[in-house]
């Protein structure tokens, strides 16, 4: 089975800041990670191919220093990394992103099965698995919470929801997006991080996958971000101070005297 996981590089969310100018997030002297949700995708192909057989291929789209985080891919068990890299990519939203990423997976050969986060923390919209899915016209399922198991070519899976889960079997090639209670990630060993050190990360630009100028970064962006900005705090505080006790007294006279 060739699976392919979608990885995202993104800033540290204890970290995060807004840039008041360009309205998206302050990236300068912030420290980036791997999505989180990403690592679930990631931890969750390496078992599918210890359990079943195939390649693992993680595939992100970002600048150049987002080849650290395929390293870190890779030394858990990736086997191949492929980073799509362009300045023409710069601005994308996700309609631009999942155009992008779609067409480097189809230039890579396709796969039998697409892993990617439920969602990104810097953005946290979602979009970018079932959009990808329908760029790819793959079927596709959302908050995988467990893959039960592979009978032929289909995948039985558990799928999360708000009062309990659905149990599902969906064909393959298709597409995955998945929570964090699938699994614990793994933590790479000497031996893969040593491996992932070594790695050969390949290099991807607009022109390698075809791509359309008009459907790629700002060009291609359906969206625009008008505006971000940080709430602000608004109306009287009043700090309360003493022993836990007094605390309580005093709260309670405030909200006595707003009745």
């Amino acid at each position: 089975m060739r699976i392919i996981v979608c990885v995202k590089q993104v800033p540290d969310a204890k970290d995060v800041r807004l840039d008041p100018v360009t309205n998206t997030l302050a990236r300068e002297g912030v420290q980036s990670i791997m999505n989180p949700y990403d690592r679930h995708a990631l931890e969750e192909a390496v078992r599918l191919k210890e359990q079943y057989g195939g390649t693992v291929t993680v595939l992100s789209m970002g600048p150049p220093q987002a080849e650290v985080t395929l390293r870190e891919a890779v030394s858990v068990g990736a086997d191949a990394a492929v980073l799509v890299s362009d300045r023409a990519f710069a601005g994308a939203d996700t309609w631009a992103t999942t155009y992008t990423l779609a067409r480097a997976i189809v230039t890579l050969g396709g796969c039998d099965l697409v892993l990617c986060g439920k969602q990104a923390i810097d953005g946290d919209t979602a979009q970018v698995g079932p959009g990808l899915a329908e760029r790819l016209a793959f079927p596709y399922v959302t908050c995988v919470r467990k893959v039960i198991g592979k009978d032929d070519n289909r995948l039985r899976l558990e799928r999360m929801m708000d009062d309990g889960y659905d149990e599902l079997e969906i064909p393959l090639p298709a597409l995955l997006t998945v929570v964090k209670e699938i699994n614990e990630p793994r933590i790479p060993s000497l031996k893969g991080k040593m491996r992932a050190k070594q790695a050969v990360i390949r290099k991807l630009s607009a022109a390698d996958i075809g791509a359309e100028a008009a459907s790629i970064g700002l060009p291609g962006s359906t969206t625009e971000v008008v505006r971000v900005f940080s709430p602000q705090a608004k109306g009287n505080r009043t700090m309360i101070t003493g022993t836990v006790e007094e605390q309580a007294d005093r709260l309670v006279e405030i909200l006595t005297s707003h009745r």
